[in-house]
């Protein structure tokens, strides 16, 4: 009986030798193709809505590996925002040196009377001005942000793009304050004059006096100067609350909210600066006299009747005479 007994622990101490060297040789039966059987990251990313694993600090949202959303935010901001951005700037800059080349400067047909009609006062050419500077600083250094990688780096080179590119960011962010501000301001002090109207209709069906000779009535503003009012105001509004989302990350949303944050201030910046563009070339080489405007805030008569007739009746009517050599009533049209 006591060779049985150590015959049967043999046995037994035998076979569980013969399981571990079985369990330790792979099963070629089994065995998983790593390029054709496994789960691959792009069916993680069609079966989740993203990838998340654990962290232990506390802001949880640094746990996100990989959000299958953020490849087409990549998308659109490296391919489908240049396209726009690129369509949207050349083609209004095609459009202003052929209308320049066939039309030319706008004329005054009656010539410059030497006499003068306050337009705007100081404090709003001061708020234009400071909203106009804040802009231009902000369109240049937002478009580095698409544009610059592509077209300045090999250029200038690593370290100066690096060096520009990092004041840009701090002139677009600091900068942004001001004009949001400026925003604020043209709201307020032009609200009451550019709510459109009945001649607003009729200024647009003649052509607004850009195209042909003819000059129709207009209030201090017409349909095309109200059309630039709604455009920075909702326009500079928009690029205002997102720009802010942006700037303080994660306060009011998620990395969701940022992308779309970022794909709406970015196309209305490009198209802003579109009709930006319009705007300061009717305002310096499209039209003559206009920049007097807001460059000394007084306007020729003549440019006055001409362009906005009815605002010059309303003058009169208050008693502002115009100033010059030859100071007498203003001639209703």
């Amino acid at each position: 009986m006591a060779s049985f007994g150590r015959f049967i622990r043999l046995a037994v101490g035998a076979c569980a030798f013969l399981l571990v060297i079985a369990a330790s040789v792979p099963c070629n039966a089994q065995q998983v193709n790593p390029t054709a059987s496994s789960v691959k990251e792009q069916q993680l990313l069609q079966e989740l809505n993203r990838i998340q694993g654990r962290v232990s600090i506390p802001d949880q949202r640094s746990g996100v590996l990989e959000q299958p959303a953020g490849r087409d935010w990549r998308e659109f901001r490296n391919v489908t925002l240049r396209w726009i951005g690129g369509i949207g700037i050349l083609g209004t800059i095609a459009v202003m040196v052929i209308f320049y080349l066939t039309r030319g400067m706008v004329r005054l047909e009656s010539g410059r009377s030497g006499r003068t009609i306050v337009r705007f006062t100081a404090f709003e050419r001061f708020v234009h001005w400071m909203t106009a500077t804040c802009f231009i600083v902000l369109a240049i250094s937002g478009l580095n942000i698409t544009f610059g990688r592509p077209l300045l780096l090999p250029l200038v080179g690593f370290e100066t793009f690096s060096e520009w590119s990092q004041w840009a960011k701090y002139a677009h962010n600091y900068l942004s304050f001001p004009f949001t501000i400026g925003v604020v301001l043209i709201f307020l002090m032009w609200i009451a004059g550019n709510i459109p109207n009945k001649v607003d209709v009729d200024w647009l069906k003649r052509g607004g006096g850009i195209v042909g000779h003819d000059h129709p009535p207009a209030y201090r503003f017409n349909a095309g100067q109200k059309a630039i009012y709604w455009i920075v105001v909702i326009g500079g509004g928009a690029v205002a609350v997102t720009g802010y989302l942006l700037m303080f990350p994660f306060y009011l949303s998620g990395i969701e909210g940022m992308q779309l944050a970022q794909i709406v201030h970015s196309i209305v910046s490009v198209l802003f600066i579109a009709a930006m563009m319009a705007h300061i070339y009717i305002g310096t080489i499209g039209m003559e006299g206009a920049f007097d405007a807001m460059g000394t805030g007084e306007v020729d008569l003549n440019w006055a009747k001409e362009h906005h007739s009815l605002w010059v009746e309303q003058e009169q009517a208050k008693g502002h005479t115009p100033s010059g050599s030859t100071p007498r009533p203003i001639a209703a049209e």
